[in-house]
């Protein structure tokens, strides 16, 4: 007959729990992640949707389909990753139930042999007999307390069948649960891969366009080179304006201003990591030395910044503490901020107005304008620089 230790039943209690809660706090991550991939799928929609309408860059398209593809892969992964998640919680609740099984079987067993040996001793004379005919006095106090513990073990053995049995109904109406969940994981999954496929084939379609009008492209390129050689050069004049007039020579008063830098300039560089972003949206164009997707020994201008897809009427807002220092009006780009943080530069540009002016001290967080829709992309471009040196913006901004 299979015995149930305290220590036992106490470590499969415990077990229970912890995987209780772990899955609990799988399911709440997997949420959040689901939720995070699906508001940027909605956001980049409705960046196609207008891009569709207004653009005249394939170039831009194909960077939202990809960037829009990417997000569809990490939703299915995600999926992936939690229905593997579900089968493995449904195969150990379904080991659990085989155990709990087992043992209201053993129970019953024992409960039944309980029941048969008081129904032969229910005669008080019986148990006397007994306890008399016992071959010493040790025997007869065992037997004795058998016979005044025999009800008592029945209620408790009565108990534990009834607990077993509401712990089996409850263990198999969590996993029915599981298994609903998992099917509608699965349901969202096929719906996702086909979304996938749809993109994938709008993204093989615009390459096919663009290889059959590499004349068309390559002036939209050279446009787009343009602008940006004059926005790099814009901002590293900017730039080297801005340390020439903190770095003393502008007279005692800039030298004042200059210490104030510098104390903000310790503060800013410690914030690595950090920092909260301009605003909330998809990077869609990263930092760096890129090759065209489709042209692939076409090199792409350097890009200093990221470009951030967000929705329309986005207000954006300062990153760290600093002094307005410049705004102006780029080819492409629209009305730009530049903000000083002692060594340290932010750089807002895209945006349809301004609610600051040069000189301004700004705080984390404050708005400084709302981004604009170019030629259907309603995307902020966003760079930091340590004096005139660009940085990679998403190494500075904290993770979401």
């Amino acid at each position: 007959m299979m015995r149930w230790k305290p220590s036992y039943i106490l470590l499969q209690v415990v077990f229970l729990l912890i995987c209780g809660t772990l899955q609990a706090q799988d399911i709440k991550s997997h949420e959040q992640r689901k939720a995070a991939l699906e508001k940027d799928i909605e956001l980049i929609d409705k960046q196609l949707d207008e891009n569709r309408s207004r653009s005249q860059s394939m170039l831009s398209r194909l960077t939202l389909i990809r960037a829009q593809i990417s997000n569809r892969k990490a939703l299915v992964s995600e999926s992936n990753r939690m229905i593997r998640k579900y089968s493995d919680e449904i195969y150990l609740s379904q080991l659990q139930i085989n155990r709990l099984d087992e043992r209201i079987d053993t129970l019953t067993v024992h409960y039944g042999k309980l029941v048969r040996s008081a129904y032969r001793n229910r005669d008080a004379k019986v148990w006397y007999m007994y306890i008399l005919a016992s071959e010493n006095l040790g025997q007869a106090f065992r037997r004795y307390s058998y016979f005044r513990n025999l009800s008592g073990e029945m209620r408790r053995q009565a108990d534990e069948i009834r607990d077993a049995k509401e712990e089996l109904e409850k263990k198999k109406a969590s996993l029915q649960v599981m298994k609903e969940d998992a099917e509608k994981v699965k349901a969202s999954r096929e719906k996702e891969l086909e979304a996938l496929q749809k993109e994938e084939k709008q993204s093989e379609d615009i390459v096919a366009q663009l290889k059959r009008s590499r004349n068309r492209y390559e002036k939209e390129l050279a446009s787009k080179r343009k602008e940006i050689n004059a926005l790099n050069r814009e901002i590293e004049r900017l730039i080297a304006e801005a340390m020439k007039a903190s770095s003393g020579k502008g007279g005692k008063d800039a030298g004042k201003a200059a210490e104030i830098d510098y104390a903000l300039d310790a503060e800013f560089s410690r914030n690595k990591g950090k920092l909260p972003w301009p605003a909330d949206g998809v990077v869609v164009d990263r930092f760096g030395q890129h090759y065209h997707p489709v042209f692939t020994r076409v090199k792409l201008p350097f890009n200093n910044g990221i470009s951030i897809a967000v929705d329309k009427g986005t207000k954006i807002r300062t990153v760290f503490d600093g002094v307005v220092k410049q705004i102006v009006v780029m080819p492409g780009y629209n009305q730009c901020v530049l903000i000083q943080h002692g060594n340290w530069f932010s750089f807002y540009c895209k945006l349809q107005s301004t609610s600051v002016k040069a000189g301004d001290k700004v705080r984390t967080g404050d708005v400084i304008g709302v981004v604009d829709t170019i030629n259907g992309d309603t995307q902020l471009h966003f760079q930091i620089w340590q004096k005139q040196t660009p940085q990679n913006p998403e190494l500075w901004l904290r993770k979401r």
